[in-house]
């Protein structure tokens, strides 16, 4: 059946001959064309978000617009219609009140929801009643709820604890990632995800791995981000050490005076750490503390008394370093 076609009155087409053919149109066995393309504007979208079903070369020769629900131009089914030479709408069965429609053929849709999903059909009426159509696809997502993370423990030791953690999302239909200290987390043969990336193992665990975990939850809508979860590694520093104390020198050191099997002096000797730099050689400047267990009688009563024989003694431990190229002093 062709469409039906008049004079135009006062060079237009009236308002009532436009409705018209769009009442007829679903009776009518109407031929899509590849020249108008919709676009979604952001291509997908979280609820509560505005989103825009953009077309593209509708605009020429143009009498107006109309927008329907579903894959089909069905009256029923009609958001809002648009007549460009008078820059008037008219509303539809199926419009919400959040609909827009622009000079141009776009559709905007106000804080969409997810029962927005689905396809929408423009239909394009030219100054000469000839129509195109085009179908497009909206596509709008639930926001993704805050995961959080749980651990087996957030204090360990190196070398001999397993670290267990586990991203919690009430949600099935997410992507999981993990990051460290703000970075993807890089996996090797210690650390390692489970199947749905929800679970991170640590095993075992090293002084390298302190730091923030946290877990991404994303859907092609948007994401979310747990808060940081903080891991703790103690370790020994003194090789072979069981005490888990760590005895660093740091310009003052302390040691302690025991009394020697030689009644007459008792030493220490200290000294400080060793650059390995290949360009600078360290030069240590040793101190150490003799003391005459008989010559400490000799002192008068006003004299300060000598060491006991278990003292602490601070000894300061002076580091001079100079480039290799240097010449020796």
């Amino acid at each position: 059946m062709e469409p039906p076609s008049a004079p135009a009155h006062g060079g237009r087409i009236s308002w009532h001959r436009l409705l018209l053919a769009v009442s007829l149109l679903s009776f009518w066995n109407l031929p899509a064309t590849a020249q108008i393309t919709i676009e979604s504007v952001p291509f997908n979208v979280a609820e509560g978000s505005d989103v825009l079903l953009l077309a593209h070369n509708a605009t020429e020769d143009t009498l107006g617009y109309s927008w329907y629900r579903g894959e089909r131009v069905e009256n029923n089914q009609l958001i809002i219609l648009y007549r460009v030479d008078i820059q008037a709408n008219t509303t539809g069965p199926a419009y919400s009140g959040r609909e827009i429609i622009y000079p141009n053929g776009s559709l905007l849709f106000q804080n969409a929801t997810q029962n927005d999903t689905g396809y929408y059909t423009l239909m394009v009426t030219k100054n000469d009643l000839q129509r195109e159509i085009v179908t497009g696809l909206l596509r709008v997502y639930h926001p993704v709820a805050k995961p959080i993370i749980e651990a087996n423990s957030t204090t360990v030791t190196e070398q001999k604890d397993t670290v267990v953690l586990t991203c919690i999302i009430n949600d099935t239909e997410v992507s999981i990632r993990w990051l460290f200290n703000g970075q993807s987390l890089l996996l090797t043969e210690r650390i390692k995800l489970s199947q749905e990336n929800s679970t991170l193992t640590i095993e075992p665990v090293r002084r390298e791995d302190a730091g923030h975990y946290q877990c991404e939850a994303s859907h092609p809508g948007n994401s979310s981000l747990s808060d940081p979860l903080r891991l703790d590694v103690k370790f020994d520093s003194i090789p072979g050490s069981t005490s888990g104390v760590s005895d660093r020198l740091e310009g003052q050191v302390t040691g302690m005076i025991s009394q020697s099997t030689n009644p007459q002096t008792s030493t220490i000797v200290s000294h400080s750490h060793v650059n390995y730099s290949p360009n600078k050689i360290d030069e240590v400047t040793y101190s150490s503390l003799n003391f005459n267990a008989q010559e400490s009688k000799k002192h008068s009563s006003a004299s300060p008394p000598s060491p006991t024989a278990t003292e602490m003694i601070h000894s300061e431990v002076k580091k001079k370093e100079r480039n290799a190229t240097s010449p020796a002093r």
